[in-house]
């Protein structure tokens, strides 16, 4: 057996509201719930994009019948989003008019394009083309 996808993907935030104004409003991802001053949850495609803030995560559940396990990170994490070449570059032009600094544009050696970029808490955000890791 193997796992077919990866449905989720966590981030570790610092502050909720600077990331909901930066996934919501710049990244235009589509708020699946939240819980102050815990989470914010997004859909991304078919999958979803967890937001914590770590020093919320690290405790133990309120709730019995919800039983996650404490967990957090501290540093900057990294998530790739899947873009196509003319995305790449609307993308990068939305970002800059918000005024994100790209901090890496480039082509791989095997194919595909990258940019990276940088959320309100330090994480490392990237688009990039599928051909990356030759995909369709």
């Amino acid at each position: 057996m193997k796992p077919g996808a990866i449905l989720e993907t966590a981030l570790y935030v610092t502050d909720l509201d600077a990331a909901r104004a930066f996934y919501s409003g710049v990244l235009g991802l589509d708020e699946y719930s939240a819980s102050p001053p815990r989470q914010i949850f997004y859909t991304c495609g078919n999958q979803m994009l967890l937001l914590f803030n770590a020093d919320e995560t690290v405790k133990p559940p309120r709730d019995a019948s919800l039983p996650v396990p404490p967990h957090g990170a501290h540093g900057p994490g990294h998530v790739c989003f899947r873009a196509g070449p003319d995305e790449i570059d609307r993308w990068r032009m939305r970002l800059m008019d918000h005024g994100i600094e790209i901090e890496a544009d480039f082509t791989w050696p095997g194919g595909g394009r990258s940019i990276y970029f940088r959320d309100p808490s330090g994480n490392s955000l990237e688009f990039a083309e599928p051909a990356l890791w030759g995909l369709n």
